[in-house]
């Protein structure tokens, strides 16, 4: 079975908010003023995740306390994602620091050889923290003071869907199908954990080449920062960011931010994105 930490007891109001079972959140959210109702960043939390964005994240206790949660709560992540894309106009170094690093975990969870292995994945793929902004405090009634125009760029989630949208002919192939309600058999690592402790998973394999795939457009992506590496960067490489935080923490906020079009092109998945992992798969 899957760890407490991934299914339930102790997970916070904030990631409930959510988590597809709470009903609040469906892809056929098609406002921004709509998905502000279910995701809504307090000031305190825009404050802690801009100030996060500054400098803890290379701290190597911060480092290890995300690598034990595979990063932060589905809330949290993409509450990062959204004040970091916000207040750099897109430019995402940090995550794309951070999920790299983490995909490289997830790379090596998949090496597997001999029988068990199933079980081995389940061990490897569990949380092992809690996410450090819950386990903080930090939630949708957090109270501080905080400057207006900090809180009011923080929650802007314009940037984001302009990053999102300009490579979702990508990403959208990795969308988990259990987040989204589609019958996809994309999984992220929370579904997919669940899965398994049903005995639902037998094709690891395309599991795994998903996530090496990720893996090296990450790679890609990250270096694109490097000086000498500056315009080398792809949608394909940017989707990988957006993937990776879909596959690490969940999609069901992501989906309600982004607009009805775009939503509904995640449903339809046309098979050009599935050929591109396809050949990824082939060259490994």
């Amino acid at each position: 079975m899957s760890s407490s930490l991934d299914s339930g007891p102790k997970r916070s109001r904030i990631f409930r908010q959510g988590d597809k079972r709470s009903g609040l959140v469906s892809i056929q959210v098609a406002s921004t003023s709509a998905a502000l109702e279910v995701f809504h960043l307090s000031p305190v939390e825009i404050h802690f995740l801009w100030w996060f964005i500054q400098s803890s994240i290379m701290n190597p206790s911060t480092r290890e306390r995300l690598r034990k949660a595979w990063g932060l709560c589905e809330r949290h992540s993409w509450g990062w994602m959204v004040v970091e894309a916000a207040f750099r106009s897109g430019y995402m170094h940090g995550p794309a620091v951070l999920y790299e690093d983490l995909m490289g975990l997830a790379v090596a969870a998949f090496e597997m050889h001999g029988p068990v292995q199933h079980g081995r994945l389940g061990r490897r793929l569990r949380l092992k923290g809690p996410c450090l902004m819950c386990e903080e405090g930090y939630g949708f009634e957090s109270k501080g003071f905080v400057k207006e125009e900090v809180v009011r760029q923080g929650r802007d989630l314009r940037e984001l869907q302009i990053l999102a949208g300009s490579c979702q002919q990508y990403w959208r192939m990795a969308v988990c199908g259990r987040c989204a309600g589609t019958v996809s058999a994309q999984r992220c690592r929370k579904h997919l954990l669940e899965d398994r402790s049903q005995g639902l998973v037998d094709n690891i394999p395309n599991h795994r080449s998903l996530v090496i795939y990720l893996s090296q457009h990450l790679f890609k992506y990250a270096r694109s920062f490097q000086f000498e590496f500056r315009g080398t960067r792809t949608e394909e490489d940017a989707a990988a960011l957006i993937s990776a935080v879909g596959w690490c923490s969940g999609w069901t906020i992501l989906l309600s931010i982004m607009d009805e079009k775009t939503a509904a092109a995640v449903q339809d998945r046309p098979q050009a994105t599935e050929l591109a992992i396809n050949e990824e798969r082939r060259l490994i």
